[in-house]
């Protein structure tokens, strides 16, 4: 899913311009970002809630080279889908 085909939906069902669509979109998900950064979770009654988790510094490796290399601390988002979405998919 990209941010075109959440505005070509919006377009479409809310019968608005290709440009009031794409910028409803961009608000959609800049509106998100702004409460997991906030909140540190997102709840889509019926879809699903995404989290934002902290990962510990860590070691790797280079896939080329092989060699060791560090890995700093940071963040990720995770999703877990809702038991109504599971079930329709």
């Amino acid at each position: 899913m990209s941010k075109a085909f959440i505005a070509q939906v919006l377009q479409e069902s809310a019968s608005l311009t290709g440009i009031a669509a794409n910028r409803a979109a961009g608000d959609l998900m800049g509106a998100i970002v702004k409460e997991l950064k906030k909140n540190g979770k997102f709840t889509l009654p019926s879809f699903g809630t995404f989290t934002v988790r902290k990962t510990k510094a860590r070691k790797g490796l280079n896939p080329r080279t092989g060699e060791a290399i560090k890995v700093k601390a940071g963040k990720t988002v995770r999703f877990k889908a809702s038991p109504t979405l599971k079930k329709s998919v």
